[in-house]
């Protein structure tokens, strides 16, 4: 019985701590934001600072928001399955859903918004399947079930080329087709929850040996966190929109590679999180979360932007989108696809080739930005 009140006292002074940094950075964010008049170059250096704060506040109040849903998930009497499959990989998703949403919502005044938008949902994946992927094996090597290749594997790359294909197609999205995309992810949801055995082993494992996890407070309460958790994230999307959109604008580089670079490596650091946690406890989840937010990526939260504002792609930004950031994440995944079939495992020297193929990407990105590539 103490032991049992220890964890909850523990998971207690978690999610308080938790709530302190969220509003430290809220507040922070927020009393900043009047110090941006200034001369040009004082202006961009606040504004990166903000971008740096709505990140760390994107990702405090996402993960707010996380637990708040998983405590009330719990308290419902939901299994621990359909919360990791929906509420977590959701959740770690929700920073990009945030920030595609609300730049395709502000393309209406700002097209170059749209670019933005799409940048940073193929920087997202990319950054994931390479860089993130790259210091999850490099901190420990990963075995591979072919199941996951089957399934989640291909989907993530069809879902990819789905996204890929329809952009090409219209040079941008319709509502209808962003409706067709989140059916496609509940469609694969559904299927998920008939038929994953060997996710619902790793999400119990993973459960099991994190037993700060546990219910430590009331329905009430978690529901509150769920409700701060989402209003924090979205004012901080919307400040990072803001602040980046003006930083692109202050050092004239384009959205699409300020989306595909630095908000798409922001944006995805949850992914990160959660995948170095989960490589201790399980390798299925630590796989499973980047699989599978690069399916959600391409299919709900662009999806939803679509169904949102409908949105294209710039005349300016279309060669740098089509000849260099989208084929290289259609190249960085399948080259990850590769090696997850080699095997069937990710070896160290496997994770350096990937973190080095995202250094080249960075690369390629500063070199045509400085003009000695062009498009």
């Amino acid at each position: 019985m103490d032991g049992e009140k220890g964890v909850q006292r523990m998971g207690s002074f978690l999610h308080w701590n938790a709530l302190t940094i969220t509003l430290t950075l809220f507040i922070s964010l927020a009393s900043i934001d009047f110090l941006k008049e200034s001369n040009d170059w004082e202006q961009i250096y606040i504004m990166i600072f903000l971008i740096i704060i709505a990140l760390a506040l994107l990702i405090t109040s996402t993960n707010y928001f996380i637990e708040g849903a998983k405590g009330l998930a719990r308290t419902a009497g939901i299994a621990e399955v359909v919360i990791g499959l929906t509420i977590v990989s959701i959740g770690t998703s929700l920073p990009e859903i945030l920030f595609t949403t609300t730049s395709a919502i502000k393309s209406t005044a700002d097209p170059n918004l749209a670019d933005l938008a799409i940048g940073n949902i193929y920087g997202s994946v990319l950054v994931q399947i390479t860089l993130v992927l790259g210091i999850v094996v490099l901190f420990k090597p990963l075995e591979i079930r072919p199941a996951w290749l089957r399934r989640d594997g291909l989907l993530m790359f069809l879902s990819l080329l789905t996204l890929t294909a329809l952009l090409w197609e219209g040079g941008g999205l319709s509502r209808i087709e962003g409706a067709i995309l989140c059916l496609i992810y509940v469609v694969y949801i559904m299927w998920l929850l008939n038929d994953r055995e060997d996710i619902k082993e790793d999400e119990l494992k993973l459960d099991t040996a994190n037993p700060s996890s546990n219910l430590s407070w009331s329905g009430t309460a978690y529901f509150i966190m769920l409700v701060i958790g989402l209003t924090m994230a979205v004012y901080a999307a919307n400040e990072l929109v803001s602040n980046a959109t003006d930083v692109a604008y202050k050092v004239d580089v384009p959205h699409a590679i300020v989306g595909a670079t630095v908000t798409g490596l922001g944006t995805s650091l949850p992914e990160l999180t959660v995948a170095m946690v989960a490589a201790r406890k399980s390798q299925g989840v630590a796989i499973g979360t980047l699989i599978g937010s690069n399916i959600t990526d391409p299919l709900l939260s662009i999806g939803i932007a679509a169904m949102a504002n409908p949105f294209s792609m710039t005349t300016a930004a279309t060669p740098l989108l089509a000849n260099l950031i989208i084929p290289a994440t259609l190249l960085g995944v399948f080259i990850c696809l590769l090696m997850m079939w080699s095997g069937y495992k990710f070896s160290r020297f496997e994770g350096i080739i990937l973190i080095a193929f995202y250094l080249i990407y960075i690369v390629l990105i500063e070199l045509h930005r400085q003009g000695f590539i062009t498009l």
